[in-house]
């Protein structure tokens, strides 16, 4: 009776990690041995300001989880301790974050992602960490955007000067007439 209620709570626990490797915009895997309490406190309240779940969880089950979301190359990386870092809506903040404290202690180490369904390496991990924040992103597109505009605008506005300045050249040539 207590082996089967185990086992349902483990098929819980697996069906709502697959769901929530579905469900994730972005996926961190990292070993976090060595941080110390304080460290982990730290680094989980950043994460959560951010928005990023992150927990620790048997590796037997994320192993079973990753299959059936259809993510076998991640089982590769499931090796001794093992943080999962899971983001529903930013891209970028997991990777930079535990990028950012991955070198402030020195012993925090990531391992892998997965990215839109997508599993990436670490040199993934750290390209996404050093992306411009969204905000940068979203300005420099607007203003290149905004720059064919202002150019065509510049162009009509010569013509339009040129025109003030011709009349303003046939008036003062009237009046000292």
């Amino acid at each position: 009776m207590a082996n089967e209620k185990v086992l349902e709570k483990k098929k819980e626990i697996v069906k709502n990690l697959t769901e929530k490797f579905f469900n994730a915009k972005a996926v961190i895997l990292a070993d976090y041995r060595g941080i110390t309490v304080e460290q982990d406190t730290e680094m989980r309240r950043a994460l959560r300001k951010a928005g990023v779940e992150y927990k620790v969880y048997k590796n037997t089950l994320t192993r079973l989880a990753v299959k059936q979301a259809g993510l076998e190359k991640l089982v590769s990386y499931l090796e001794g301790p093992t943080s999962i870092a899971f983001s529903e809506n930013d891209v970028v903040a997991p990777a930079k974050i535990l990028s950012e404290y991955a070198e402030k202690f020195g012993t925090l180490q990531l391992k892998a992602g997965v990215v839109e369904g997508e599993v990436i390496d670490i040199s993934g991990i750290k390209a996404l960490a050093n992306l411009p924040p969204r905000e940068v992103l979203i300005a420099k597109v607007l203003g290149g955007m905004n720059a064919p505009i202002a150019g065509f605008v510049n162009v009509l506005s010569a013509n339009i000067r040129g025109l003030v300045v011709a009349l303003n050249a046939i008036a003062k040539q009237k009046e000292s007439a």
